[in-house]
């Protein structure tokens, strides 16, 4: 067993929510993720993660959506732990790097799609400029309410996948 995961395994279940939360923002997702331990290794983590996550009601989703801060700012919208922010920062690095139209048609489009959608705009930013970020954000403007929740979880699955290698690998 990864001696991270062996150690994590051993907390009680509201320390061990507690400690992976910042992966993906949700409680529910974090408590359930928890209760499955012992988990043997990355590649197990993965697909439990996978499988708690595509099974959480779109109200969990929700809750992970808010822990994350829009494409350029640094506070959520609802409660999220530091690492987790210090992780979007990192994330976003490669997007906010980019000149101030990019930017600024970013923070517009940010307002649209919330318009839209009643929620922030979830990507995978990770290595994406913000160009790349800017057109993905225009394509899903386009989207249906479904198939927009639909994305923007299969998005959250993404990050919430980096982040669980990071967590393993900062412990």
């Amino acid at each position: 067993m990864n001696a991270v995961l062996e150690r994590w395994s051993s907390l009680d279940p509201t320390e061990a929510a507690r400690e992976i939360l910042p992966c993906c923002g949700s409680q529910a997702w974090a408590a359930e993720v928890a209760a499955r331990r012992p988990i043997a290794d990355e590649e197990a983590l993965s697909l439990i993660a996978d499988a708690v996550w595509i099974g959480l009601p779109e109200s969990a989703w929700q809750e992970a959506f808010n822990s994350h801060p829009r494409i350029g700012q640094q506070k959520a919208k609802g409660e999220a732990t530091a690492e987790s922010l210090a992780w979007s920062s990192t994330e976003q690095s490669a997007a906010m790097s980019s000149e101030d139209a990019v930017k600024q048609a970013l923070a517009e489009g940010n307002r649209r799609y919330e318009e839209k959608f009643d929620r922030i705009f979830i990507v995978c930013a990770s290595g994406r400029s913000a160009a790349e970020i800017l057109t993905i954000l225009e394509q899903r403007l386009k989207n249906d309410l479904r198939t927009e929740l639909r994305e923007a979880a299969e998005q959250q699955r993404q990050i919430t996948q980096l982040r669980l290698h990071r967590w393993l690998e900062a412990r």
